[in-house]
């Protein structure tokens, strides 16, 4: 009966001993599991924050052409000062045509000219305005069809310098086969100025720098992405005439 009792309990012992290498063990697995996520965590931090100065450098060392030429000029819809840009551009001959993509279906043709004091001429001949694009994918897309529709080979891009990487990328994809020349709008001086105290400089260049970011993973990945258009059935955006009492 002793030796019995002596066995069981030293049969428990052993059981004990287990029990707390087995704790331990798994202790020190979640103390490597712990480590190795604040590392990754770390790195990839650090990726963030040095992507974010690479696209901030970018963006701030943008400067539009001195003698820009293309076949025609787009410009996306962000603000009258975009718009204000393009069209002058239009006007000194820098492309044959315009398309303001992007424009809100409650916007009409008179209403841009008159903001841009425009020609009624300059444009029932030479300006298209598109209703169709929601966001820059939307912009994308209804470039593409516009020039695909058109013919063009060289296209001036004008659109806010932080949105002009994002909007360079969605316009290569939906046509690789345009030469698409940049033409930002600069707001403020990135260059210069200490833009990092200023929180709404901050804020939308944080913003584009994450959505840039986004925008190039999901193609990395090749990632399906919606047309970014009210509609995908009209063959190209259509001309809103200055003239037409309706519109104004």
């Amino acid at each position: 009966m002793g030796d019995a009792r002596g066995s069981n309990a030293a049969r428990g012992g052993a059981s004990a001993r287990w029990r707390r290498i087995w704790f331990r063990r798994q202790r020190g697995r979640l103390r490597q599991s712990i480590r190795g996520l604040f590392y990754a965590l770390l790195i990839a931090a650090a990726a963030a924050a040095t992507g974010f100065l690479v696209f901030a450098d970018h963006v701030a060392s943008m400067q539009p052409p001195i003698d820009p030429k293309a076949d025609a000029i787009v410009v996306l819809t962000g603000g009258f000062q975009r718009i204000d840009q393009a069209v002058n551009l239009l006007k000194s001959g820098a492309g044959q045509r315009l398309l303001i993509s992007g424009v809100h279906p409650s916007t009409t043709g008179a209403q841009i000219r008159r903001n841009t004091q425009s020609s009624t001429d300059l444009f029932k001949c030479c300006v298209d305005i598109g209703y169709d694009a929601l966001d820059t994918i939307g912009n994308a897309n209804e470039t593409a069809r516009w020039i695909h529709g058109n013919g063009y080979q060289t296209v001036l891009v004008v659109t806010n310098n932080y949105h002009m990487p994002r909007s360079l990328m969605e316009l290569r994809r939906a046509s690789p086969e345009t030469a698409f020349v940049a033409y930002p709008v600069v707001n403020s001086d990135l260059k210069t100025g200490n833009w990092l105290t200023d929180p709404v400089v901050l804020r939308v260049m944080t913003m584009e720098y994450a959505k840039t970011a986004a925008a190039w993973l999901r193609q990395a990945l090749g990632a399906a992405t919606g047309t970014g258009l009210r509609t995908s059935n009209e063959p190209r955006p259509r001309l809103a005439d200055p003239t037409d009492p309706a519109t104004e």
